[in-house]
């Protein structure tokens, strides 16, 4: 698959689609043909039956950067640019279409994620960051706030205070920094990114899919329902779950003092 592509590489193998954002040149930043190719990208991800899970991640010594601004060509004097429509086409079908994939969407960040690229970062499930890596809300360098869902992400996962911080300052926040804000999952060492790609990528491709899938379904609903309604879709979603094969084997599993052989039914 990754032949087909020239700004992201792409493969999708043992139901676990693995992207990797490939302007290494450029720190990863996005462009209209990498938004395009992302969207192909999402487009086999969607369509693929058997998919339990996807991983994102960047190549060389940054993850995104962001817009790439050299894109957008100068106007003449006096006119300006309706910075909406980017976000319209591009970033608002990505991040909505990441985070209704009914599989987790995990991202390794491997360097530098900036502006846009923080809040691609923060869109999927999981996190976990190499130790170098920092994560940098820099819109307010050009007047702009942060944007493709950044607003969003930020307060829920760090609160009021720290989410206003970073859209104001602009500052670097480091990787382990972010794990103790709860802005990531985990902070690794840099040389265990491969092995941290790797060992998520089995964990997705021989885990209980539909427990994940709807263990995100979940949580992302927690925000707006009361208890009463959480409790509603818990019961709901249980429910399903306990006539799934992977939950028979798990009991079977379990009483036979085994590790489970899940198949992601």
């Amino acid at each position: 698959m990754t032949a087909d592509y020239q700004q992201i590489r792409f493969t999708l193998e043992d139901g676990v689609g693995l992207i990797t954002l490939n302007r290494p040149e450029r720190l990863n930043s996005f462009t209209q043909v990498m938004h395009a190719e992302l969207a192909r990208a999402l487009d086999q991800l969607e369509a693929c039956a058997q998919l339990r899970g996807v991983v994102i991640t960047g190549a060389g010594r940054g993850f995104c950067a962001g817009q790439n601004l050299g894109e957008r060509k100068p106007l003449p004097a006096g006119q300006r640019r309706d910075l909406s429509e980017g976000l319209r086409n591009h970033y608002r079908p990505l991040i909505l279409r990441l985070r209704a994939l009914p599989v987790p969407v995990v991202c390794v960040v491997n360097g530098v994620a900036a502006g846009a690229g923080a809040s691609l970062a923060l869109a999927c499930d999981v996190v976990f960051a190499v130790e170098s890596a920092r994560f940098i809300q820099a819109f307010g360098k050009i007047g702009l706030l942060p944007d493709a869902g950044g607003t969003w992400f930020l307060p829920r996962l760090v609160g009021s205070a720290r989410a206003m911080g970073a859209a104001l300052f602009g500052e670097a926040v480091p990787a382990r920094e972010a794990e103790a804000w709860g802005l990531i999952w985990r902070c690794i060492p840099d040389a265990a990114l491969d092995d941290t790609l790797a060992q998520v990528a089995r964990t997705l491709a021989n885990g209980p899919t539909r427990a994940y899938g709807a263990a995100k379904r979940a949580l992302q609903a927690s925000s707006g329902h009361t208890l009463e309604q959480q409790f509603d879709l818990e019961c709901e979603l249980q429910r399903e779950l306990g006539y799934t094969d992977d939950y028979l084997e798990g009991m079977r599993a379990f009483a036979e003092k085994r590790p489970p052989a899940f198949q992601g039914r």
